[in-house]
């Protein structure tokens, strides 16, 4: 059995004062009441504490030992007390984000000064990973949350919708200009660039109204990085579809075209993931609301 902590707040008056009359004054309790609370608490220790004559009062071994122990345990009862009050700032805390390196170099390194400025008790340590990646990683508990348009559809997970991502089917406009992409048959000119054979950017457009799988490409080369594509199309090694924000320049300067207008290619949108088990949900709540408040670049 736990002692009680009022028990203790009289063990620590009596060992300061090493007079049970004395002690019990500043409680507000009787002498005879003091004594009783002295002997609960050896009794639920199962241990003396105090040496007591008719003349004097001393610690023993084991209440000397108890001393520092029950000052930090009164000390975290006042800081529980305080913390439901609100009285209390939040607990300093470190937190592992996950998020793919396109997006982490360009929205949320920046981000990371402006976040401790906001939250100061958080220190945001970053992982680069993949989509499964780093799905697998919060559902291990490598780390503790995650930013990714991966599709969700594990019960382990749980995600706060941050931003919306658009995507583009663009091709270099010097590659259009030797080799148009405006029919069908014009895609057995060229090579579809993805990040792997399963075509998870290039499925935006198949599967949107208009699209389907009329285009057959000549080769399909798959680069596993968001960003390594990007740089491929800009220098016309070939077509893809990109998320709107990191080519939003390439596309406003014409360095970029957009392919088959008509087609207007799903969305998806950014979230933060992390697992509906872990307590901190509220602490990922307010880390959505300050990354809404940048726009995707």
């Amino acid at each position: 059995m736990l002692p009680s902590l009022d028990n203790l707040r009289c063990f620590l008056s009596a060992a300061r004062l090493l007079n049970f009359r004395k002690a019990a004054r500043p409680l507000g309790i009787t002498p005879a009441a003091f004594g009783q609370r002295i002997r609960q608490l050896e009794t639920e220790l199962g241990t003396e504490l105090f040496r007591r004559t008719t003349r004097s009062v001393a610690l023993t071994d084991a209440g000397m030992a108890l001393v520092p122990h029950a000052e930090k345990c009164l000390a975290a009862a006042g800081d529980c007390l305080r913390a439901a009050r609100g009285e209390t700032g939040p607990t300093p805390m470190d937190l592992t984000l996950g998020t793919r390196w396109e997006l982490g170099m360009s929205w949320i390194l920046p981000q990371l000064d402006p976040l401790a400025a906001l939250m100061p008790w958080m220190h945001i340590h970053l992982y680069f990973g993949s989509g499964p990646d780093l799905l697998f990683r919060v559902r291990t508990l490598e780390v503790d949350c995650a930013i990714t348009s991966s599709r969700l559809g594990d019960a382990k997970l749980d995600s706060l919708q941050l931003h919306r991502e658009n995507y583009v089917f663009c091709g270099a406009r010097t590659l259009l200009r030797k080799k148009p992409l405006t029919r069908p048959e014009h895609a057995r000119e060229h090579v579809l660039v993805d990040y792997a054979s399963d075509l998870p950017l290039f499925r935006y457009w198949r599967d949107a109204a208009g699209g389907g799988d009329r285009l057959q490409f000549r080769q399909i080369t798959c680069l596993g990085s968001v960003h390594a594509i990007a740089v491929r199309v800009i220098e016309g090694a070939g077509v893809a579809v990109l998320p709107e924000y990191i080519i939003r320049r390439e596309l406003e300067n014409g360095t970029l075209q957009e392919i088959f207008k008509s087609v207007t290619p799903l969305h998806d949108h950014f979230r933060l993931v992390f697992r509906p088990d872990d307590p901190r949900r509220s602490v990922y709540e307010g880390l959505a609301r300050a990354l809404m408040n940048v726009p995707l670049q």
